[in-house]
């Protein structure tokens, strides 16, 4: 059954939720593995990159604002908590790595605000891996639904932001890139904070 994220302008995503349930891609597997634990995924769903840490050794925490992810993270096995990226978390200012994947640059709708949240909870020497569309595309702050088998989601404020246009928005957040990392097609920021 088709997932589909639609902007209020009517263009509409399709999205691979199927992804989002299975274990994490080689790919993904290779990202993880240059992480430095605790590490810390905003917007987890079902967990899993957290299990995929779990199994490279790296001690991970997920959080979710839906019950049910988090509810199916905890069957895998993957500790998740059922928190809004914006509520006060455990270890703020203390995570060596933060993760945003999946189109989860998008939460909140506002890059900036979320950036400042990822620098907020990363510890002083901390880093984050966030993927953005590819180069090329348009940086769009907005609204979307979720639409399903004819179900739809009340109207969310969410962002899309392009690669182009990452390094000036965590800029004014206090971060700073300090690399690409491209597998799959799929774009990954290297961040972290920057220092005075």
């Amino acid at each position: 059954m088709t997932t589909v994220l639609r902007r209020r302008d009517g263009t509409a995503q399709q999205l691979a939720v199927d992804d989002w349930t299975a274990p994490a891609t080689p790919a993904e597997r290779g990202l993880l593995r240059s992480l430095h634990g605790p590490v810390l995924d905003l917007g987890c769903g079902p967990g899993r990159l957290v299990v995929a840490l779990g199994e490279l050794g790296i001690p991970a925490m997920g959080i979710d604002a839906s019950l049910q992810a988090v509810r199916r993270a905890r069957t895998r096995g993957a500790q998740v908590l059922h928190y809004s990226v914006f509520d006060r978390l455990p270890r703020e200012g203390r995570w060596r790595s933060v993760l945003l994947f999946d189109g989860n640059i998008g939460i909140g709708g506002c890059p900036t605000t979320l950036f400042s949240r990822v620098r907020d909870l990363l510890a002083r020497d901390g880093r984050a891996l966030v993927e953005t569309d590819p180069p090329g595309t348009t940086t769009i702050e907005g609204e979307a639904r979720l639409e399903r088998a004819g179900e739809t989601t009340s109207w969310f404020p969410w962002a899309w932001v392009a690669a182009d246009d990452a390094p000036r928005l965590a800029g004014a957040a206090g971060l700073r890139l300090t690399g690409w990392h491209v597998a799959d097609g799929r774009w990954f920021a290297r961040l972290r904070r920057r220092t005075r």
